[in-house]
């Protein structure tokens, strides 16, 4: 048993994190943290009084905001081994040498993507209570304030919250080993 003066080597020690379940981080001091997940659009291949429109709608969005909340950005691997495999089999299955050509390319481009590391990049609004009921309204104002603005969001999901863990603790690599589990 380790005294006060020893410091843990094990993260779980020391963060106040107690689980996952329901699309909440549940903390020791029995805060529930939550959000939405928005995801991304490119508002620079608009017109430019739509990008203006989007632009004052986010500030006054941010306005309305009363609580403490993070914006956090995590980068999700990219999982494209459903696509190469369909491609493969398109590739096993057409005889003509210029769709082949075709189809290897793409092939040899997903091998790319692969190779290097391709990542997905994620944005988030957390917050937190320790009512539930606070929360979800929260979430639901928060999703409607989004739309406002053009955006799409949803509630963050537990997976969505393991990962964002996991890049917090991990420096973004992702790891097979020591994820927090709902308890």
């Amino acid at each position: 048993m380790a005294t006060q003066n020893q410091r843990s080597s094990f993260t779980e020690d020391w963060l106040p994190v107690r689980g996952i379940q329901n699309n909440m981080i549940i903390t020791r001091d029995n805060y529930k943290v939550t959000g939405v997940k928005i995801y991304p659009k490119n508002i620079f291949i608009l017109d430019d009084q739509t990008q203006e429109n989007i632009l004052l709608n986010l500030r006054n969005f941010y306005n309305t905001i009363d609580y403490e909340f993070w914006l956090v950005v995590a980068d999700r691997p990219v999982d494209i081994s459903v696509y190469m495999s369909q491609m493969q089999l398109l590739l096993n299955n057409t005889s003509s040498p210029v769709i082949r050509k075709l189809i290897m390319q793409d092939i040899q481009k997903g091998d790319q993507f692969i190779q290097n590391n391709v990542v997905d990049t994620e944005y988030y609004f957390l917050f937190k209570a320790k009512d539930p009921d606070v929360l979800q309204k929260r979430v639901r104002q928060m999703i409607n304030y989004l739309a406002t603005c053009g955006l799409n969001a949803s509630l963050v999901t537990n997976s969505d919250l393991r990962l964002i863990l996991d890049n917090f603790l991990n420096g973004g690599k992702t790891t097979e080993f020591g994820t927090v589990m709902p308890v």
